[in-house]
């Protein structure tokens, strides 16, 4: 999708200046190559080199603690932390930038946890977003195994589990969230696991490559991806969750029903409208037993009912019940500090809500917007959420943010999985979900960004298309 000069990919929806290639927006981390053309009447001629690149690293500059002194800490080298140590250098930031994680290695592809990897078809290689030679090439120094205990945001002082100290001139936390653990009787019982880091994953296949039957508990995109990925390695798999349909919440029951009879298609079975009471078995899990009394024998068990951000370290910020750091629309929580990913508060641009968002792309686009007012550049954070998922041969894209909402709109047959849903709230589009229409979701982004949606009563009309809209000439300036 075209809009003026920015292209934007409808798979992933990474954005790029099509004048120069340059990134604009993940989840790409690389720009696009730039090649020389010439036009000679109707023709467009372009010179492509026999050893042409699809992609070159953004420019960045590297250390030089004389110019600058200052050091700038990232507390999580997830989405978010990594997309701020690129940006920094990429905005020419010349001072320390140190990542600090409680992982043993570099950051990684988290959501192909839950896709590829964890159904085998990813190697542990294809896994990195980087190889450590890029963090020592560009000087990033990445800390590897360290947990921090205390940040102090009026001194400006970080506390390690060993006692250490380290200061900082500018601070991201971006440490995103645990898994919820189930408080019922059998949760510690072996083979009981949750999916959040790599070691979940590895833990989860080695124990799946030894079990015939699994559970899922939560129809979360998390415990669907899961369900899909433990299917296809040939394990019989049972999904649990309190909701009547998978993404309920989410994307309303149509949909849900609609990734419900995809996954029963493949064998996956449900048992819906139900709460696990307990988990029996003596050393290992044997059975998941319900609030209903039926009992479901497994050897393993997924839990996937959602996170809680990891933020009980922090001293000198304001937590929301939730345990999620407020901050302002800058991302900035106190003097020096800001935070993000999925701990994060933050108020929606288009509503003035404030909502938090545990989205990979999101993080990587409020650590980008967190770097450069680290920076001192004062960048409102305005971005568009978005997701995708993909189970078994059903993808679906997100755009927007809609917790609630006062109808649904469909364009297309749900049944046929070619549809457009407009989330709508006070005759307003707040959110669109769709299949098989990728370059409309381009669009779809694009359009909530410059809050030029259609209008209720446009979309019941059926008359407007929204890659028109996008490309009409008040759109392109805007």
């Amino acid at each position: 999708m075209l809009c003026g000069t920015r292209v934007v990919c409808p798979w992933h929806h990474a954005a790029f200046n099509v004048v120069n290639g340059d990134l604009e927006d993940p989840p790409a981390l690389d720009s696009l190559v730039r090649y020389d053309l010439r036009v000679e009447e109707e023709r467009i001629l372009l010179s492509l080199p026999d050893d042409a690149e699809d992609r070159r690293t953004p420019t960045m500059v590297k250390r030089d603690s004389a110019a600058d002194s200052r050091q700038f800490v990232i507390i999580g080298a997830g989405a978010a932390g990594y997309a701020a140590a690129q940006t920094l250098r990429e905005e020419g930031f010349r001072g320390n930038v140190v990542m600090i994680t409680r992982e043993d290695r570099a950051p990684y592809d988290r959501p192909n946890l839950s896709k590829d990897y964890l159904h085998g078809h990813a190697e542990p290689e294809w896994m990195p977003l980087r190889g450590e030679d890029f963090f020592k090439e560009h000087d990033i120094d990445l800390v590897f195994k360290r947990e921090v205990t205390r940040v102090d945001a009026r001194t400006k002082t970080i506390t390690f589990e060993s006692g250490e100290t380290m200061e900082y001139d500018a601070l991201l936390v971006a440490t995103g969230g645990a898994p919820v653990r189930l408080n019922i009787p059998g949760a510690d019982l072996k083979n009981v696991g949750v999916l959040r880091s790599f070691a979940d994953a590895d833990s989860i296949i080695e124990t799946a490559s030894r079990s015939r039957r699994a559970v899922v508990v939560g129809a979360s995109f998390i415990g669907m991806e899961v369900a899909y990925s433990l299917r296809e390695r040939g394990l019989e798999v049972t999904v649990i969750a309190p909701s009547q349909e998978p993404f309920e919440a989410v994307l309303g029951a149509e949909v849900g029903a609609l990734f419900r009879r995809v996954h029963e298609s493949r064998g996956v079975r449900f048992k819906l409208g139900n709460i696990v009471y307990r988990f029996e078995g003596t050393h290992n899990v044997e059975a998941v037993t319900l609030d209903n009394g039926d009992e479901i024998e497994t050897d393993m068990v997924v839990v996937g009912v959602g996170v809680r951000p990891v933020t009980q370290f922090l001293d000198g910020v304001t937590l929301d019940q939730a345990g999620a750091v407020v901050v302002d629309s800058r991302l900035r929580a106190a003097d020096g500090l800001f935070a993000a990913g999925d701990i994060v508060s933050f108020p929606d641009p288009r509503t003035g809500e404030y909502v938090r968002i545990e989205h990979w792309r999101t993080a990587q686009q409020q650590g980008r917007t967190a770097a450069r007012n680290m920076l001192g550049r004062n960048v409102t954070f305005d971005s568009v959420p978005f997701f995708w998922t993909r189970q078994f041969d059903v993808g679906l894209l997100y755009v927007g943010h809609a917790a609630l909402w006062d109808e649904i709109l469909y364009r297309g047959d749900v049944a046929s999985h070619d549809f457009l849903a407009f989330f709508v709230k006070n005759n307003r589009v707040l959110a669109v979900a769709g299949m098989n229409r990728d370059r409309e979701m381009a669009a779809a982004e694009q359009l909530l960004h410059l809050d030029q949606m259609p209008t209720r009563e446009q979309l019941e009309l059926n008359n407007v298309s929204l890659v028109e809209m996008l490309q009409a000439p008040e759109s392109i300036n805007a």
